[in-house]
């Protein structure tokens, strides 16, 4: 139950806060063209290493984070490997 009110919450929220993020892109955009048409790139470089840094964190959590399950799973899977053989051992004698 705490998963689905957890869920639904999440869907609640980015569904409520969409509209400001669109409005914020459109006057990002308008911005840049307006600095573009003027001829002053730093704005529009500076708004394009913004994107880029903001484009690579989730990937770069979501690398993290399946890494860490490898890495815990393997584990797992190691200590499993040692009872079972301290199992066999204990019962062959």
């Amino acid at each position: 139950m705490k998963k689905i009110l957890c869920l639904f919450l999440a869907i609640l929220f980015v569904f409520v806060f969409t509209d400001g993020a669109m409005a914020q892109c459109a006057m990002c955009k308008g911005a840049v063209e307006t600095n573009m048409s003027t001829g002053r790139n730093v704005i529009g470089n500076g708004i394009n290493a913004g994107i880029a840094y903001l484009f690579v964190f989730p990937y770069l959590t979501v690398g993290v984070i399946a890494y860490l399950w490898y890495r815990n799973s393997k584990k797992a899977l190691a200590e499993r490997v040692a009872l079972q053989q301290r199992l066999r051992s204990v019962l062959d004698i």
